[in-house]
């Protein structure tokens, strides 16, 4: 007896060391007691993305970084491991750092540092097979971890109505007596008095008569001007990325820092400005605020993909220019080594020998590895874009909030409202450039993952020194699956360039793990062909054929289709089932049973929950159900 009780004992302090092990909790509890559900779902919604890149970095680095970094050939032992010789004197230039330019471009950070062997090291490790392999897993993980993170909500959700009693749930069951800290308890007495104003609200604004064509006009009006918003944000783009293709035609020594900069500046300062454009004009459609913040994060987050894919097109004409400038660098490095031979050769006459040919990894000549300057673009926007949020909110919130709590009675302005919108969609916005540029640069979870850890604590500092409650309170949790379906979204449309450019592009012919074939998914079949049985990589071609697929393909399809009608019915099933109970309330609580015969059995059970109140009527329900003829 004593021993069990010591180990329900163990098991509840375990529970209690595995909930104080939870990162930043008490940062968000206290957030959620200030600001409520709203603010706090974008914090929750961030530690989520801090989990989520940092498998995909244990990924990247255990695979594929530290692989190459321990039995790969070391750093100028190669042409692609060498800075060239005319960019030594400034490689390590911090100026050329910051722009992922000199030592940092020639470093396992990017895809064209990898060499192109089949094995490294004593242990035989694949890496061009690895790095393949685990580009496509991040992918797949990404997805799975999103579907199950949407399936679970759902799964708490359990659909239907459940606003039954609203109110007396919240009296009764809010409170946690387990609460021993004065500061927790005032927290958690701060989030009750939030959540019942999230409710009350939800209450009245169901109730609130409007003028339809008043309202109908207006709205019509606000997205008039997002729509002119979107339009002009799309040719600025366009435009820049036009400047942007005229300077890169130009000596890069006659530009100065906004022209090298110009495309990731147009595209961070769209995207903070933009937000605050489309917050004015929602205040003219006068949705509820759970409303309009998904209209809101609707036409942010159209903005950002434009922008994204405005990126990806101005990317991909600039690979097809390098592709094109790759074959002729390959046929003048086939001239340049026969002219170097023959004029080595040369120099010895017929009967003397000399050392054997030999010229520095830095002198020879190399062609645009076009896989690096993809990553380099991804993480040079990453990083700009991280820089000038950081700035706006010091410079943009806390300067002003400073300047409104001194000058507060000859002044305007209030506090900044809200934390949300902007933000959650500027987090989905940067985890796409994640996910698409990873597989050309491999450090960039792990800079994400910098961000992200810094992003923390800033921007709770920020939220809690620099803005004030929302003066319209709402619940957020009913939200996250629209967060998460945007992020699945994003997801999907990034992994798209990224799996277009894996199976129809050729790879540069002297950077990167796959050099030197004509696909990179054809390590594949070079593992198959080397490393499995001729039986099981015939049985393996086989399983890859196009109408074994297609037909699988389809059978998933009919199977999905099935599974989501069964849902369906089984979601009406159980509202049915909810109506009639509560109807079989009512008609217990006025005395007018039902003259079904097997509907009795309900309204007894409810009748007899409803007289039996007391300890000493714990049994009479019971006895009535049973006793029933």
């Amino acid at each position: 007896m004593m021993m069990a009780k010591k180990w329900v004992k163990f098991l509840r302090d375990f529970e209690n060391f595995k909930a104080a092990c939870i990162p930043w909790e008490n940062k968000i509890k206290a957030i959620e007691s200030q600001f409520g559900s709203s603010v706090a779902s974008y914090f929750l919604f961030l530690r989520w993305m801090y989990g989520v890149n940092m498998v995909l970095f244990i990924l990247t680095f255990s695979l594929i970084m530290l692989p190459e970094y321990l039995w790969g050939l070391p750093y100028g032992s190669l042409p692609r491991k060498t800075v060239p010789r005319a960019e030594e004197a400034s490689a390590a230039n911090f100026g050329v750092l910051y722009d992922f330019n000199g030592l940092a471009q020639y470093s396992v950070l990017f895809y064209g540092y990898y060499d192109n062997k089949r094995t490294i090291g004593w242990m035989n490790f694949r890496l061009p097979l690895s790095y393949f392999l685990v580009g496509i897993m991040c992918i797949g993980y990404s997805f799975l971890v999103v579907l199950k993170a949407m399936t679970k909500n759902i799964g708490d959700d359990g659909g239907g109505d459940d606003n039954t009693f609203n109110f007396s749930w919240k009296v009764f069951t809010s409170w946690d007596y387990l609460i021993g800290n004065p500061e927790t308890a005032d927290n958690k007495f701060n989030s009750i008095t939030m959540n019942f104003k999230e409710a009350i609200t939800e209450e009245k604004a169901a109730q609130v008569e409007e003028n339809v064509h008043l309202i109908r006009f207006l709205r019509f009006l606000a997205n008039f001007f997002v729509f002119l918003t979107l339009g002009g944000s799309g040719y600025l783009i366009f435009w820049a990325v036009k400047r942007s293709q005229e300077f890169a035609q130009q000596d890069p020594d006659t530009l100065g820092w906004w022209e090298k900069n110009e495309m990731n500046m147009v595209m961070s300062l769209l995207g903070m400005f933009c937000p605050t454009l489309f917050d004015l004009f929602a205040e003219l459609e006068d949705y509820h605020p759970l409303i309009a913040l998904k209209w809101l994060l609707g036409r942010i987050f159209a903005l950002l993909l434009g922008n994204l894919y405005v990126f990806i097109l101005a990317l991909m004409d600039e690979i097809n220019n390098k592709i094109e400038e790759e074959k002729l660098v390959k046929a003048n490095i086939t001239l340049w080594e026969a002219n170097m031979i023959k004029a080595y050769n040369a120099s010895f006459s017929e009967n003397s020998t000399g050392p054997p040919f030999f010229v520095h990894p830095a002198d020879v000549p190399r062609g645009p590895c076009w896989e690096t300057m993809v990553g380099q673009e991804f993480v040079r926007l990453t990083v700009s874009d991280v820089l000038t949020t950081y700035v706006t909110i010091l410079i943009g919130d806390f300067l002003r909030a400073c300047f409104v709590r001194f000058c507060n009675y000859c002044w305007c302005w209030d506090l900044e409202y809200g934390y949300i919108s902007g933000n959650v969609l500027a987090l989905i916005f940067n985890q796409g450039m994640i996910w698409m540029g990873s597989f050309f640069a491999p450090s960039l979870p792990g800079i994400n993952i910098l961000r992200l850890h810094t992003s923390m604590y800033f921007q709770c500092w920020a939220v809690m020194c620099c803005n004030v409650p929302e003066a319209r309170v709402f619940k957020a949790s009913r939200s996250n699956n629209f967060y998460l379906g945007m992020l699945l979204l994003i997801l999907f449309l990034s992994t798209m360039p990224v799996l277009y450019m894996i199976v129809s592009l050729p790879p540069s012919f002297d950077c990167g793990p796959f050099s030197g074939k004509n696909r990179m998914f054809e390590v594949i079949g070079e593992t198959l062909e080397h490393d499995f049985p001729s039986w099981m990589a015939k049985i393996l071609r086989q399983l890859s054929n196009p109408g074994l697929v297609i037909a699988v393909i389809l059978v998933m399809v009919l199977t999905i289709y099935y599974l989501n009608a069964t849902a369906k019915g089984q979601k009406a099933a159980n509202l049915d089932l909810k109506k009639k109970m509560k109807m079989l309330q009512l008609l217990v609580a006025s005395n007018k049973y039902p003259e079904s015969p097997e509907k009795v059995h309900f309204a007894l059970l409810f009748k007899s929950n409803a007289i039996c109140e007391g300890p000493e009527n714990k049994h009479c329900g019971a006895a009535i159900f049973l006793f029933y003829p």
